[in-house]
């Protein structure tokens, strides 16, 4: 019986685990640029004595889709959606350099230039300040450029440069508020390949059927586990009172 009531329990507890991933990717299917993300469970025997028969999991680092989001054409100057692999890099709450898909941009009463969670979005030499302008242009290769203030289309002026790169995906974690950053806590190098598109976002890569129905399955499974504990307990029950019984 222990052998049984401990691969239950385990079970339950990876059941319990993966509900929670699923749980936060439902959560997000709304939020721009969000990469769902996978549970990565691992068996691994106890040792002690007797047969190997006892089997705990261990979780695995996160995995997470890199699959790209649809795009919604939202016509907005300032909304972007990077074109196939790559990375916007923003400010993270910490102060260092984090990475995001998300291009729904803004910019705030200090005239810096930030994404809708209030990150500061980093050009060239650091956060991005924009001056008052008439128009704002977002070219495909990231750069800034704008009709300033009060003058016309022959005023244009470049401002700076997104700072747009591609680590590879391996190279990254994700460090929550959809942002992400390299496990080595550097920086990754500007990539002049990386392309966006003004006027759209990418949405979440969330597939809202797939994640429902893993969520029914992980409540399923883990209804069987508690199911199996439960048979354990009988069966443990009946086996001592038969024992007292032949005593």
């Amino acid at each position: 019986m222990d052998r049984m009531i401990y691969v239950a329990m385990s079970a339950a507890r990876s059941a319990q685990q993966a509900q929670t991933v699923t749980s936060h990717n439902i959560a997000n299917i709304s939020t721009n640029g969000f990469r769902a993300i996978r549970s990565a469970l691992d068996s691994a025997p106890i040792p002690g004595q007797g047969l190997p028969s006892r089997v705990n999991t261990v979780a695995q680092p996160e995995v997470w889709s890199t699959v790209q989001g649809a795009s919604l054409a939202t016509g907005r100057d300032l909304d972007i959606a990077i074109q196939g692999q790559g990375w916007l890099a923003v400010q993270g709450p910490d102060g260092e350099e984090a990475y995001t898909r998300a291009g729904n941009l803004r910019i705030n009463p200090n005239g810096l230039l930030e994404n809708a969670n209030g990150r500061l979005v980093l050009g060239n030499g650091g956060p991005i300040s924009l001056p008052p302008y008439e128009q704002i242009f977002l070219g495909e290769d990231g750069q800034i450029s704008i009709i300033p203030q009060g003058q016309t289309a022959e005023s244009l002026a470049q401002v700076d440069r997104l700072r747009l790169v591609n680590p590879p995906a391996d190279t990254l974690m994700r460090s929550g508020d959809a942002l992400f950053s390299l496990r080595d806590g550097s920086q990754a190098t500007p990539d002049p390949t990386v392309r966006i598109a003004s006027g759209q976002l990418e949405q979440s890569n969330v597939n809202p059927a797939g994640a429902l129905a893993d969520m029914i399955e992980m409540s399923r499974h883990y209804e069987m586990t508690i199911r199996a504990m439960n048979t354990a307990e009988e069966t443990d029950a009946a086996s001592a009172r038969l024992i007292r019984l032949n005593g």
